[in-house]
């Protein structure tokens, strides 16, 4: 080979600008090590399915394996079984079946609004439309107009348990294995350590509980937002299709809003870097209206604008208050120790939450918009829906689940540390939902199915202290402590006599868990913002 001549300078590439189209969407490859949760029970249990001509299996054995548990946890007791006099969100999903069906649409929003009226979007409209009328197949009498309500019948309770089910098989669960599949190819993971990761997201306990145990839909607002952070994911051409899927996500259950600061900062932010397309905001701000249009079309169609301000109004009741029951965010654990109700009016509450709010997310907007890259998308997702939850106006506790489901996909992540730190939140947020589990007698799933997922990710094993455990010494304190004290805060509400307290303090063990969870939520939130940062 001919070398160069001597002083003729090698020809250098030209530099890629750092705001590129293909740097924008360039997700780093990380070494292809396992996941940290091969030496787990979990990874042990799929690990026959290791050879490539069998992995496909593995996929079908999580599947199976994570309905049987579904069905399981669905044995149990509901939201206000047998608990008079309004019983709970079991009636009201199955009395949305029932209006839905039995009335025109006209009415669907005004029909009896002191007995569980509709005030979900139109999108869980007609999903309880739809239900009702091929539960109407099977039982009629189970969704008659009026004389159903607060019907307990074990066959009722079935179909209600299968309708959760099918509706998290069609939606969520192919947006759970999409997202690994492609989260863990970009990082160079093989197929069984996909399986793993995505068996791991699929049997995380907090979902569980809340959808197949209190009763509602949550997976499939989850499942809608997670396919649109796919599509944004897996190629620019489908931004489209994305905004459809997350406005339809909106449209079933207003609690995706949490999300909405992410995706229109990202979206702003691809249409805006590295050059301006004027063209490309205009279709998915069209795509975006036509959406919404679609939905509600029927509705004024049926009713007019009266019927578009009444569905306004019963999905946003600002007069609720600042949160419902005892949640785990910074207004109620604020609200301990200050009483907020008594020095500020609810306008002024509602301002104050929302000034809070948009300081707490804007950082992560701005990151997102000036570095709009797609595998920054579950941490900005993660940071600033947990924002909203710490500090938005009215937030109850099953909220949780929104940040959760962005935080719990970076277990397909092949680093220890963020795997560590998102197991950790998850049992975090498990043990915030216990005084509502506790409440609805679903204490006994609440523990099985906490220890089962803590077991299966190695988290009961010595052995795997090294891993179990972030590594900065400040993260193991945390971490080591916070358990200390949920199991603290358990046994003291089992075996402490209630004389001690009941008097003085009745509400000390639902206290101690709503401080001790937004304490641990709001150093999640800023971790996630401290990672979004070192990996812009």
């Amino acid at each position: 080979m001919s070398s160069p001549r001597p002083g003729t300078p090698k020809k250098k590439k030209k530099a890629q600008s750092e705001k590129s189209p293909k740097s924008l969407n360039k997700i780093p490859k990380i070494t292809s090590a396992p996941t940290p949760l091969r030496d787990t029970p979990l990874g042990g249990f799929l690990s026959p399915f290791t050879p490539s001509y069998i992995q496909w299996v593995a996929r079908y054995v999580v599947l199976c394996f994570a309905v049987i548990l579904r069905c399981a946890i669905g044995l149990g007791p509901y939201s206000g079984f047998q608990s008079e006099p309004m019983h709970g969100d079991f009636e009201a999903q199955r009395h949305w079946m029932e209006i839905t069906i039995h009335l025109p649409m006209s009415k669907w929003y005004f029909y009896d609004l002191q007995w569980w009226g509709l005030d979900y979007p139109p999108l869980t409209a007609y999903h309880s439309w739809f239900l009702g009328k091929i539960g109407s197949f099977f039982n009629p009498q189970w969704f008659a107009l009026d004389t159903s309500r607060a019907l307990d019948d074990p066959d009722l309770k079935s179909y209600m348990r299968a309708t959760v089910i099918a509706s998290e098989l069609a939606i969520y669960i192919p947006g759970v294995i999409w997202y690994v599949r492609w989260y863990g190819k970009n990082l160079g993971l093989s197929s069984i350590d996909q399986s793993i990761a995505t068996a791991a997201v699929l049997l995380q306990p907090a979902l569980m509980l809340v959808d197949h145990g209190h009763f509602q839909y949550n997976s499939v607002m989850l499942g809608l937002t997670l396919m649109a952070i796919v599509n944004l994911s897996t190629s620019p051409h489908r931004r489209l299709l994305a905004s459809v899927l997350f406005v339809s996500a909106i449209l079933f259950k207003q609690m995706a809003l949490y999300y909405a600061p992410a995706i229109f900062a990202y979206l702003l932010g691809v249409c805006v870097f590295p050059s301006i397309n004027i063209l490309r905001l205009i279709s998915i701000g069209l795509v975006v209206i036509a959406s919404f249009a679609i939905a509600l079309l029927p509705f004024f169609y049926s009713g007019g604008l009266d019927q578009l301000i009444q569905i306004a109004i019963r999905v946003f009741p600002f007069e609720r208050g600042l949160w419902e029951d005892k949640v785990a965010n910074i207004w109620c654990t604020v609200n301990t120790f200050v009483k907020l109700r008594e020095i500020f009016s609810l306008s002024q509450l509602q301002q104050l939450a929302l000034g809070a709010t948009l300081a707490a997310i804007a950082p992560t907007m701005g990151l997102i918009f000036y570095y709009p890259r797609r595998h920054l998308l579950p941490w900005a997702f993660s940071a600033i829906a947990w924002a909203f939850f710490l500090f938005s106006f009215q937030v109850h506790e099953k909220s949780v689940l929104v940040p959760l489901m962005p935080a719990t996909m970076l277990l397909a992540s092949s680093d220890p540390n963020t795997v560590a730190l998102v197991t950790w939140i998850n049992n975090v947020a498990s043990f915030s939902l216990w005084p509502l589990l506790r409440r609805e007698g679903l204490g006994l799933q609440y523990a099985i199915m906490v220890f089962c997922w803590n077991w299966l990710l190695g988290n009961l094993s010595p052995s795997r202290i090294s891993t179990i455990l972030p590594k900065p010494l400040f993260w193991k304190l945390v971490v080591v402590g916070s358990y200390a004290a949920m199991i603290l805060l358990h046994i003291g509400q089992e075996y402490v006599p209630a004389q001690y307290y009941i008097y003085r303090f009745p509400d000390i063990w639902v206290l101690g868990n709503v401080t001790l969870c937004t304490g641990c939520f709001g150093l999640f939130w800023l971790w996630t913002n401290y990672k979004l940062y070192t990996l812009r």
